[in-house]
C-alpha cells in the first residue's frame, strides 16, 4: 500500500474540525523556554558519498584493537555468507508475523531456530528468543515463581558467581514485584557455587535456584550437584548458559536426574557481531510442562486442510499483546533480526563446527593464561573453566593496563567494581580468533610492562601463593 501524504485541504479540515488555527497550536502547552527556534548546530545535508566517506571516517577513530575481554561479549568468527543473507530485504525488513499467510519465510525460519536451540540444550521447548540475556533471566525469574505451584515464597537463589549485570537487571525488573533474590556466594577457592553454600537453605520454601554455566568467572559448576540438591528441595532449576559452551559441554537438559527446568542466556556469540554492544538477543527454553508460563512467542508446525506444510504462532494468548495485565511478560522483544543471524549461522557451522569453535576457544585461553603467568601473575581460581578466566596481580592493575591500552590492546575486564573482594583481579578470554602471534604479543607487551613497573620500584603485594 503506497503512503499518501495528507494535502493542504485535508489539514484544514482536521484543524477546523477540532477547532485549532494551526498545527503549531497543537503543541501550545510546550513551555517556550524548552522550544528550540532554530537549528544552528545542525549541519547541511550530505550527499549518500559523503554520508558513507564521514561514517567510515568515525568507525576508524575506534581503531581495531586486539580484544581480549569476554565478559559476557565474545568475538567469534562469523561467516560471511550470515550477514550476506541476513541483509536480504525478505528478512531484513519483515515484521512481526501476525498475519502467518503473508510470513510463511520468516516463521518457518524461527522454528528451525527453535528447533535448534531446543537440540543444543537438551530441552523440550524454545520460544523464538527475548530481548537479551540479561533480561532473559529477570523472565525465567517471574516465569519460574508462576510455574512452581508447589512453592508458596517467593525466593530465588541467585549465586554472587552469575553475571553481575544479569543480576542488576533481574533485581530491577522483579523487586518491586515482591520476590526475594537471595544471594549465594561463591567459594574463595574454586570461584564455584558449591552444594555446602546452599546447605543452610535444606528444607525451606525456595521457588527456583539460578545456576550458570560456565559462570562469569568461566569456572565450571558443578551442575548435577546443583541441580539435584534444588529439586530435592522443591525448587526449580533455571540455567544460565553460553550456548557455544553448550556443543561441548553436558547440556542442561542433562543436568542430575531430571535436567533443568528453564534455560536462558545470551545469543550473541551465535554469529552476531559485537558491534559496540548491541543489539544482542536473549533466548529461552524450558520443559514442556511448564510452556504454557513461557513468555515471548512460539512458533509451530502444522498442516494445512491439503496437507501442505505451514507455520504459525502457537500458544499465543491474546491479553500477551491487548490486555497487559494477565500477560506473562509486557518486554518479550522478539529479536527477530539476530534471530536470523544466529540461525543462518548455526546451520552453516553445524553442530560439529560449534564443538569445534569452543574447543578451540578453551585451548586459547589456557594458552594465554600460561604465557602470562609469572611470579607477579598467577591464576586466581583453582577450578576447571572454559574460555575465560580470572588472574589476579601482585602490581596494581591500573598502571599494568595502561600501557596496553596505549598498543591497541583490550587486555581484558577489571573486576574490581564488581568484586571488590578479589582485589586486583582480571578476567581474561581468548576466542578461536586470536592466533598464537596474537597471544604471544598479549605477553609480550605485558611482560615489558611488569619490567619497567618493577625497575620502577612500583609498590607490589605479598608473594602470592
Amino acid at each position: 500500500m503506497p503512503f499518501i501524504p495528507h494535502t493542504e485541504n485535508d489539514i484544514r479540515e482536521m484543524l477546523d474540525s477540532i477547532g485549532v488555527s494551526d498545527i503549531e497550536q497543537l503543541f501550545d502547552e510546550i513551555p517556550g523556554e524548552l522550544r528550540c527556534e532554530s537549528m544552528d548546530r545542525i549541519p547541511e545535508a550530505l550527499t549518500e558519498h559523503e554520508v558513507s566517506r564521514l561514517m567510515g571516517q568515525r568507525a576508524a577513530q575506534d581503531g581495531q584493537p586486539l580484544c581480549f575481554i569476554g565478559a559476557g561479549a565474545y568475538e567469534h568468527h562469523i561467516p560471511a555468507a550470515v550477514w550476506e543473507i541476513t541483509t536480504r530485504g525478505e528478512f531484513y525488513s519483515a515484521y512481526t508475523p501476525y498475519q502467518a499467510e503473508a510470513s510463511q519465510g520468516t516463521l518457518q525460519l524461527i522454528y528451525e531456530f527453535q528447533s535448534m536451540m531446543t537440540a543444543l540444550m537438551a530441552m523440550d521447548v524454545s520460544n523464538a528468543s527475548l530481548y537479551d540475556g540479561a533480561s532473559a533471566l529477570a523472565e525465567a525469574t517471574l516465569m519460574a515463581i508462576r510455574a512452581n505451584r508447589k512453592s508458596k515464597t517467593r525466593r530465588i537463589l541467585l549465586p554472587t558467581a552469575v553475571h553481575p549485570a544479569y543480576r542488576k537487571t533481574t533485581h530491577s525488573i522483579v523487586n518491586n514485584q515482591n520476590i526475594e533474590l537471595v544471594n549465594v556466594p561463591y567459594d574463595d577457592q574454586g570461584g564455584h557455587t558449591s552444594v555446602a553454600s546452599l546447605a543452610q537453605y535444606d528444607g525451606e520454601d525456595i521457588a527456583a535456584v539460578v545456576i550458570a554455566q560456565p559462570n562469569f568467572f568461566g569456572v565450571l559448576e558443578d551442575v548435577d550437584a546443583l541441580t539435584d540438591w534444588a529439586h530435592a528441595n522443591g525448587a526449580l532449576v533455571i540455567a544460565v548458559v553460553n550456548p557455544v559452551a553448550m556443543a561441548l559441554l553436558k547440556p542442561p537438559g542433562q543436568w542430575g536426574e531430571n535436567g533443568a527446568d528453564i534455560v536462558v542466556g545470551e545469543g550473541q556469540p551465535l554469529g552476531v557481531p559485537l558491534s559496540s554492544g548491541g543489539p544482542y538477543f536473549g533466548f529461552m527454553c524450558c520443559k514442556q510442562q511448564y510452556v504454557r508460563q513461557m513468555p515471548g512467542r512460539i512458533v509451530g508446525r502444522t498442516v494445512d486442510r491439503d496437507g501442505r506444510v505451514g507455520y504459525t504462532l502457537t500458544l499465543q494468548a491474546r491479553e500477551q499483546h491487548i490486555r497487559r495485565s494477565r500477560a506473562t511478560s509486557n518486554i518479550c522483544t522478539n529479536q527477530g533480526l539476530l534471530v536470523t543471524a544466529a540461525t543462518i549461522h548455526m546451520a552453516l557451522v553445524g553442530g560439529e563446527g560449534l564443538r569445534r569453535v569452543a574447543l578451540a576457544c578453551h585451548a586459547n585461553t589456557r594458552k594465554l593464561v600460561e604465557k602470562l603467568g609469572n611470579e607477579h601473575i598467577r591464576l586466581r581460581f583453582n577450578r576447571p573453566y572454559f574460555h575465560e578466566a580470572v588472574l589476579t596481580s601482585a602490581l596494581p592493575l591500573k598502571r599494568l593496563l595502561r600501557p596496553l591500552y596505549a598498543h591497541n590492546l583490550q587486555p581484558g575486564y577489571e573486576l574490581s567494581e564488581d568484586y571488590p573482594e578479589l582485589g586486583e583481579s582480571l578476567l581474561v578470554c581468548a576466542t578461536e580468533t586470536k592466533s598464537d602471534a596474537d597471544l604471544d604479543l598479549y605477553r609480550d607487551h605485558m611482560k615489558r610492562v611488569i619490567e619497567k613497573q618493577t625497575t620502577a620500584g612500583c609498590p607490589v603485594q605479598p608473594k602470592m601463593a
